[in-house]
C-alpha cells in the first residue's frame, strides 16, 4: 500500500504529527481562518479525516482586526498525563520590524471534545512547542523575534520550563539552538529518543528554500551537534520535484517501530516568471501537508530516498482504515451546524453574520462589511483543494442599494479575490457585477451588468476551475449556464503572488454578502457544491 501525497490538499501547513495508541492525529496551522486550529485523524497513515478545530470560541482567540496571515501559526498537538495538549500563537503584527505574538496553551480529555480555557504563555516569539520530558517535567520552545535594528530577527530557540500546577513558565529562558548558517531558525520540536535530545527546526523562511534541520545533544539545554547531512528535508536542490517547499516538520513512530515525518510542502502551478521564486511557479492551493518515510543510521534519522517529497511513499505495515469524507458534495444546510471544512473569517459564526434557523434549508448570511475588512465579514467558505473543480451555489436576494452585494467568492486575503455578486443598480435593478482585487488594484469586469429578471427568485452562480484559469457563469434557472466570458488566473490567489511576500494560506471558495449601507440586508444561500473533476 502507498501514502499518495500530499495527505492534506489544500491550505493545511505546519504539520505537528502525533501517534496516541493506534490513532495518529495531525494538528495544522489556520491563520486568520476561524475555527482555529485543523486536527486530522488516521489510524493507517495513508487515510486521513478532518476531525476537530478545537478553539472554536472567542475566548481561546479572539482574531478580530488581525492582519492578512496573522491568526493562528504553527500549533503544536501532545499527549501526556492522559490529555492532550494544544500550544498555539496568536499573530497580531506581521509587517515591519516588530512581530507581536502571544502564545497559549489549551488542553482536552478528547481531540474532538471540548478543549480548556486558554492559559498564557509569553510574547516572545512564535511557532511554540511543548516538550514533555521523562522526569515529568514540561519545558515550552519557540523562536525568539529580535526587533532590534541591525540585528537578525531570528534570534534562536529559547527553552523555558513549565509548571502545570500553577499553569505558568518558571525559571529564567535560555536559548539552546541559534539555528545554521541557512538562517530563519523556527518551529522547534524536541524528541527524546535512546538517550538524546532530537531538536526539530525548520529553516531558510516558507518559500522554495524551507527546509528542516535536526540537531541533537545529551543535555537538554545542550549543547547541540548538526545532522551529518544537514538539512534534513528541503526541495531546493530539486527545482522540477512536482513537491516544492518542504520543511516544517514533525516526526512520529508507528507501533510497528517505523518513522515516517510530516512536512510542509506546496503543488506549483508551472509557468515562466520573473522571479527566481515564481521560475518555480506558484501554489494557489496553498502549503500541504505530506509523509515520508525515515531510517535511521549511526544513531541519526535519514529520509529514505530524496530530501525533497515523494507523490508516492511506502505505507506502514498497518491494517487499512478507509475514512469517509467529512465534506458532502452537496451541502444542503438541513443540519444544526456549518460543515466542519467551512471556515469563516477571523470571527465565528454566530447571529451576527448568519443563521441556519430563520430560513430553513438554506445559509442566510446578514450584509455586514466588505471583503476588504479585517473585522465582520459575513463571508462562509472552504479551501481549494485540487486544481480541476466546480463550486456553485443559489442564492435568494433582493438588495435595495448599490452598497449591498451578495454571492460567490474565490479569496485569498484582503487584498487578492475576486467575486460575482448580485447587487442593484438605480436604472436596472438586480444586477450580476463581477468584481476583482488583484494586490488591493480593483477593477469591474463587466461594462453592462448582467440584468436580473424581476421573476427570478433564485439565481445559480458557478467557478469552474481548470488548472491555471477559472471562469464564472450564471443561470436564471439551474439549468442554462451563462459563461460570464472573463478568464481569471488561478496564481493570483497564491502565496506567491502576493505583493511584498510574508503570507502564508491559500484560496478559498465560498458565499458572502455585504452590505456597507449598515442596514444588514441578508441573503439565503440554497446550497453549496464543491465537485472535483
Amino acid at each position: 500500500m502507498k501514502i499518495e501525497n500530499p495527505i492534506l490538499k489544500g491550505f493545511n501547513p505546519d504539520p505537528s504529527i502525533l501517534r496516541v495508541g493506534d490513532d495518529y492525529y495531525i494538528a495544522v496551522s489556520t491563520f486568520e481562518w476561524f475555527p482555529g486550529v485543523q486536527i486530522h485523524h488516521s489510524k493507517d497513515l495513508v487515510n486521513w479525516q478532518l476531525v476537530s478545530h478545537p478553539l472554536n470560541r472567542v475566548s481561546q482567540l479572539d482574531m478580530k482586526g488581525n492582519p492578512n496571515s496573522g491568526g493562528v501559526w504553527a500549533p503544536c498537538l501532545s499527549y501526556s498525563d492522559g490529555q492532550f495538549w494544544l500550544i498555539y500563537t496568536d499573530v497580531k503584527v506581521v509587517d515591519g520590524q516588530w512581530k507581536d505574538c502571544h502564545n497559549y496553551l489549551v488542553t482536552a480529555d478528547a481531540v474532538d471534545g471540548e478543549w480548556s480555557e486558554p492559559v498564557f504563555l509569553n510574547s516572545s516569539g512564535f511557532d511554540p512547542s511543548l516538550f514533555h520530558d521523562e522526569d515529568g517535567k514540561k519545558y515550552l520552545l519557540n523562536m525568539v523575534w529580535d526587533h532590534r535594528v541591525g540585528h537578525h530577527p531570528f534570534r534562536g530557540i529559547v527553552l523555558q520550563e513549565y509548571s502545570p500546577e500553577d499553569k505558568e513558565l518558571v525559571g529564567k529562558p535560555e536559548i539552546i539552538f541559534e539555528g545554521t548558517e541557512i538562517k530563519l531558525t523556527e518551529a522547534p520540536h524536541i524528541y527524546k529518543i535512546d538517550g538524546y535530545y532530537y531538536l526539530l527546526t525548520a529553516e531558510g523562511g516558507t518559500r522554495y528554500e524551507h527546509a528542516a534541520t535536526l540537531a541533537r545533544a545529551k543535555n537538554l539545554r545542550g549543547p547541540y551537534e548538526l545532522h551529518p547531512d544537514n538539512p534534513l528535508l528541503t526541495s531546493w536542490h530539486e527545482p522540477s520535484n512536482p513537491l516544492q517547499k518542504a520543511g516544517h516538520a514533525s516526526i512520529v513512530e508507528t507501533q510497528n517501530g517505523e518513522w515516517y515525518i510530516a512536512h510542509l510542502t506546496g503543488r506549483p502551478l508551472r509557468m515562466e516568471s520573473e522571479s527566481i521564486y515564481h521560475d518555480r511557479g506558484y501554489c494557489p492551493l496553498g502549503r500541504e501537508t505530506a509523509l515520508k518515510r525515515l531510517e535511521w543510521r549511526d544513531g541519526w534519522p535519514y529520509v529514505i530516498g530524496s530530501k525533497a517529497g515523494s507523490l508516492l511513499v511506502d505505507a506502514p505495515d498497518l491494517p487499512p482504515y478507509p475514512v469517509s469524507s467529512t465534506y458532502k458534495e452537496l451541502e444542503t444546510f438541513e443540519g444544526d451546524g456549518l460543515n466542519i471544512n467551512f471556515q469563516t473569517l477571523r470571527i465565528p459564526f454566530n447571529d451576527t453574520i448568519g443563521s441556519l434557523k430563520e430560513s430553513p434549508d438554506h445559509l442566510r448570511l446578514y450584509g455586514r462589511e466588505s471583503l476588504t475588512s479585517l473585522f465582520t465579514q459575513s463571508f462562509v467558505a472552504r479551501r481549494w483543494q485540487s486544481l480541476d473543480f466546480e463550486a456553485e451555489t443559489a442564492l435568494k436576494y433582493i438588495p435595495e442599494t448599490f452598497q449591498q452585494a451578495a454571492g460567490l467568492v474565490n479569496y485569498y486575503n484582503t487584498e487578492n479575490w475576486t467575486a460575482l455578486q448580485v447587487s442593484f443598480d438605480e436604472e436596472k435593478g438586480r444586477v450580476l457585477e463581477l468584481t476583482s482585487c488583484d494586490n488591493f488594484s480593483f477593477s469591474a469586469h463587466l461594462e453592462h451588468p448582467v440584468e436580473v429578471p424581476e421573476s427570478v427568485e433564485y439565481i445559480y452562480l458557478k467557478v469552474k476551475v481548470d488548472g491555471h484559469h477559472y471562469n464564472y457563469s450564471y443561470s436564471f434557472d439551474g439549468e442554462s449556464w451563462m459563461d460570464i466570458g472573463v478568464t481569471f488566473e488561478s496564481r493570483k490567489l497564491s502565496d506567491d503572488y502576493v505583493e511584498g511576500g510574508g503570507f502564508f494560506t491559500g484560496a478559498f471558495v465560498g458565499m458572502q454578502c455585504q452590505d456597507t449601507s449598515g442596514r444588514g440586508k441578508h441573503a439565503d444561500f440554497k446550497y453549496f457544491r464543491y465537485s472535483e473533476n
